[in-house]
């Protein structure tokens, strides 16, 4: 079992500010016009005429519940040597016929390693994304040096990787557990262009998290005596603007180590919030709304969310 014992915050004056509203929609404007323009030039789109991102068939419940999606999968090791980060897997759909994939940067907790994140690899990638999941520098890093190491691992990820040409680096996404949970929402706030982040039962001594402009969806353990959901997940997702895309889940009777082993409950609304969110697709909505039943054979102690809206 994980040792998992909280050391103080390091402090970091080296993040970058976020983007105001209105730069975002205005670089959000500028990739539209890249996209076009690139298709004008006689790039091959992908062959959906009403959303280009969608990736495979039409899900069903069996299909985001299932281990394996509809994508054929492998991996790629990427040393400890890189710059930034603690080196990782990349795990990466092998057809490409559809078109590139969005990409996924998932970090571990305090003193735990990329292994303990493993089981999402092949899960998410088989649904169509790149997923990256890192080693941090040391197991000691705290959640703003986590946040910085999962940018790093961002920009490796489309700039040098040997998948890099499978990755449509407009459309990247973060994810990370306890106090890799932390430096998710830390490289939301950093990184406005992201398209989605999901911290998992996430740590941070940082309470007001009402600058992140990226959709967010914070998992929580009802159970968890490290990252207490009443000093962590609730006031995280409470903090956080009421205009933003939004969700809130808190695992029943669910422990703080919950996202370290093989969890439907987690595949399932991560899958969800990706596909909508990553890849536009509202195919993947009729999973996020309206909200679960939080009764007696819940899945969820608690469960909040905006509700996406169709656009």
């Amino acid at each position: 079992m994980l040792t998992h014992s909280i050391s103080p915050e390091e402090t970091d004056g080296g993040r970058r500010t976020p983007l105001s509203r209105m730069s975002r929609l205005a670089a959000r404007v500028g990739v539209t016009l890249s996209l076009a323009a690139g298709l004008t030039a006689g790039v091959t789109a992908p062959a959906h005429a009403s959303n280009p991102y969608e990736r495979g068939p039409a899900p069903t419940e069996s299909s985001v519940t299932a281990v394996r999606g509809y994508f054929d999968t492998d991996t790629d090791t990427v040393s400890s040597l890189v710059s930034g980060f603690g080196g990782g897997t990349i795990y990466y759909p092998t057809d490409t016929s559809e078109g590139t994939f969005g990409g996924v940067v998932i970090a571990p907790g305090y003193t735990a390693s990329q292994s303990s994140m493993a089981w999402m690899g092949h899960r998410i990638a088989s649904q169509g994304f790149v997923v990256f999941t890192i080693d941090t520098i040391t197991r000691y890093d705290q959640p703003d040096s986590r946040g910085r190491q999962i940018e790093a691992a961002l920009d490796y990820l489309v700039e040098d990787s040997d998948v890099a040409d499978r990755v449509d680096g407009n459309r990247l996404a973060v994810m990370g557990h306890s106090m890799g949970g932390g430096g998710t929402l830390a490289a939301a706030e950093n990184r406005p262009e992201l398209r989605a982040a999901i911290p998992l039962t996430p740590w941070h001594l940082q309470k007001n998290w009402s600058d992140v402009e990226v959709p967010t969806m914070i998992i929580g353990a009802e159970n968890d005596t490290v990252a207490s959901v009443r000093t962590h997940s609730i006031p995280f997702y409470e903090s956080l603007d009421e205009d933003l895309e939004r969700a809130y889940l808190e695992l029943d009777g669910a422990s703080h180590f919950a996202p370290n082993i093989s969890n439907t409950v987690i595949a399932k609304y991560s899958i969800s919030w990706l596909k909508r969110f990553v890849d536009e697709d509202e195919r993947y909505e009729q999973f996020l709304c309206p909200p679960p039943d939080t009764g007696l054979f819940s899945d969820f102690s608690d469960y909040r969310d905006s509700c996406p809206h169709t656009t």
